[in-house]
């Protein structure tokens, strides 16, 4: 029980600070220009929206390509009483990572 939460703790905080990052990376590329009366969605919604976005895309990527190579990956992976798929968990892990490795890049390619 006690590590279910702990692990659930610990993912919640990951996204919290990934769609944080998102929600900078937005704000920094682009201006709001849209005009009164328009809809206008919140910073948050479209960075949660991008992060489930991404994680499913890597998510369908991982699919072909087990499937491609045939490669026997067990169905689930046992955390203690967790119990999860592996590629669903990777993608969402690549996925939380992501702006902050596309911010190592772009500081790379700067240099």
């Amino acid at each position: 029980m006690t590590d279910g939460l702990i692990f659930g703790a610990a993912i919640f905080l990951l996204v919290i600070i990934s769609v944080r990052e998102r929600i900078r990376q937005r704000l920094f590329r682009e201006k709001d220009w849209s005009f009164i009366g328009e809809g206008k969605s919140s910073p948050l919604s479209e960075a949660l929206a991008n992060l489930i976005g991404v994680a499913g895309g890597i998510y369908l990527s991982l699919v072909v390509l087990t499937a491609f190579l045939e490669l026997q990956l067990p169905e689930r992976i046992h955390l203690g009483r967790l119990s999860l798929e592996p590629l669903a968990a990777s993608s969402i892990l690549m996925a939380l990572a992501q702006p902050y490795l596309q911010r190592v890049l772009s500081a790379w390619r700067r240099l």
